[in-house]
Protein backbone atom coordinates (compact mmCIF):
# COMPACT_ATOMS: atom_id res chain seq x y z
CA UNK A 1 0.00 0.00 0.00
CA UNK A 2 1.61 3.09 -1.32
CA UNK A 3 1.03 6.74 -0.08
CA UNK A 4 -0.62 8.58 -2.46
CA UNK A 5 -0.12 12.02 -0.23
CA UNK A 6 3.14 12.46 -0.10
CA UNK A 7 4.16 16.24 -0.21
CA UNK A 8 6.39 17.57 -2.66
CA UNK A 9 9.89 18.73 -1.90
CA UNK A 10 9.63 22.53 0.16
CA UNK A 11 12.13 24.74 -1.26
CA UNK A 12 14.41 25.60 1.61
CA UNK A 13 16.48 28.12 0.33
CA UNK A 14 19.26 27.81 3.18
CA UNK A 15 19.52 24.09 0.78
CA UNK A 16 20.36 26.64 -2.45
CA UNK A 17 24.08 26.58 -2.86
CA UNK A 18 23.48 30.41 -4.08
CA UNK A 19 22.61 31.62 -1.32
CA UNK A 20 25.89 30.32 0.28
CA UNK A 21 27.99 31.74 -2.82
CA UNK A 22 25.85 35.09 -1.85
CA UNK A 23 26.74 35.10 1.68
CA UNK A 24 30.40 33.98 0.98
CA UNK A 25 30.91 36.81 -1.75
CA UNK A 26 29.13 39.59 0.70
CA UNK A 27 31.70 38.63 3.64
CA UNK A 28 34.61 38.98 1.12
CA UNK A 29 33.35 42.17 0.23
CA UNK A 30 32.89 43.24 3.99
CA UNK A 31 36.31 41.91 4.74
CA UNK A 32 37.53 43.63 2.25
CA UNK A 33 36.42 47.29 3.47
CA UNK A 34 37.30 46.31 7.40
CA UNK A 35 41.44 45.15 6.08
CA UNK A 36 41.96 48.02 3.13
CA UNK A 37 44.01 50.39 5.99
CA UNK A 38 46.19 47.65 7.12
CA UNK A 39 46.29 46.22 3.12
CA UNK A 40 47.40 49.60 1.48
CA UNK A 41 50.64 49.87 4.30
CA UNK A 42 51.54 46.03 4.05
CA UNK A 43 50.95 45.82 0.19
CA UNK A 44 53.27 49.44 -0.23
CA UNK A 45 56.01 46.99 1.98
CA UNK A 46 55.60 44.23 -0.47
CA UNK A 47 55.65 46.37 -3.64
CA UNK A 48 58.76 48.48 -2.19
CA UNK A 49 61.14 45.18 -1.61
CA UNK A 50 60.02 44.19 -4.83
CA UNK A 51 60.77 47.55 -6.91
CA UNK A 52 64.15 47.02 -4.95
CA UNK A 53 64.78 43.61 -6.14
CA UNK A 54 63.66 44.32 -9.13
CA UNK A 55 65.90 47.26 -9.64
CA UNK A 56 68.90 45.74 -7.97
CA UNK A 57 68.66 42.70 -10.48
CA UNK A 58 69.15 45.29 -13.83
CA UNK A 59 72.02 46.84 -11.64
CA UNK A 60 73.78 43.22 -11.08
CA UNK A 61 73.13 42.54 -15.09
CA UNK A 62 74.39 45.70 -15.81
CA UNK A 63 77.77 45.41 -14.23
CA UNK A 64 78.07 41.81 -15.35
CA UNK A 65 77.55 43.17 -19.05
CA UNK A 66 80.70 45.18 -18.51
CA UNK A 67 78.10 48.65 -18.95
CA UNK A 68 78.62 51.72 -16.62
CA UNK A 69 76.82 51.30 -13.54
CA UNK A 70 74.52 53.10 -11.88
CA UNK A 71 74.02 54.27 -8.04
CA UNK A 72 70.76 53.08 -7.47
CA UNK A 73 70.88 55.55 -4.06
CA UNK A 74 70.34 58.21 -6.76
CA UNK A 75 67.12 56.65 -8.38
CA UNK A 76 66.20 56.33 -5.51
CA UNK A 77 62.17 57.98 -4.43
CA UNK A 78 60.77 59.02 -0.63
CA UNK A 79 57.61 56.92 -0.98
CA UNK A 80 55.83 59.55 1.12
CA UNK A 81 56.38 61.89 -1.19
CA UNK A 82 54.50 59.75 -4.54
CA UNK A 83 50.76 58.88 -4.19
CA UNK A 84 50.51 55.41 -3.83
CA UNK A 85 50.07 53.55 -7.14
CA UNK A 86 49.41 49.92 -6.26
CA UNK A 87 50.44 47.32 -8.86
CA UNK A 88 47.79 45.39 -7.59
CA UNK A 89 44.96 47.59 -6.62
CA UNK A 90 42.50 46.13 -4.18
CA UNK A 91 39.62 47.59 -6.16
CA UNK A 92 40.12 44.41 -8.51
CA UNK A 93 39.11 42.05 -5.62
CA UNK A 94 36.37 44.21 -4.19
CA UNK A 95 34.84 43.90 -7.84
CA UNK A 96 35.43 40.48 -8.54
CA UNK A 97 33.18 39.96 -5.04
CA UNK A 98 30.61 42.61 -6.27
CA UNK A 99 30.15 40.52 -9.48
CA UNK A 100 30.19 37.16 -7.54
CA UNK A 101 27.46 38.91 -5.13
CA UNK A 102 25.36 39.79 -8.30
CA UNK A 103 25.66 36.84 -10.19
CA UNK A 104 24.65 34.49 -7.16
CA UNK A 105 21.90 36.84 -5.57
CA UNK A 106 20.52 36.67 -9.66
CA UNK A 107 20.67 32.96 -10.00
CA UNK A 108 19.34 32.62 -6.23
CA UNK A 109 16.59 34.80 -7.60
CA UNK A 110 15.90 32.25 -10.41
CA UNK A 111 15.70 29.57 -8.58
CA UNK A 112 12.94 31.06 -6.22
CA UNK A 113 11.32 32.33 -9.11
CA UNK A 114 11.29 28.67 -11.10
CA UNK A 115 10.12 27.09 -7.75
CA UNK A 116 7.38 29.60 -6.66
CA UNK A 117 6.25 28.43 -10.31
CA UNK A 118 6.41 25.02 -10.24
CA UNK A 119 4.22 24.78 -6.61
Amino acid sequence: MENDDTPSPVFKLIDSPWLWGLMFSFMALVGLGLIRPKFDVRQSQIEGRFIGRRQSTVERWRRQSGLEEIDLADSAIDPSTVKPKRIVPLWTLASAATVSICGCGYMLYREWRKKEKSE
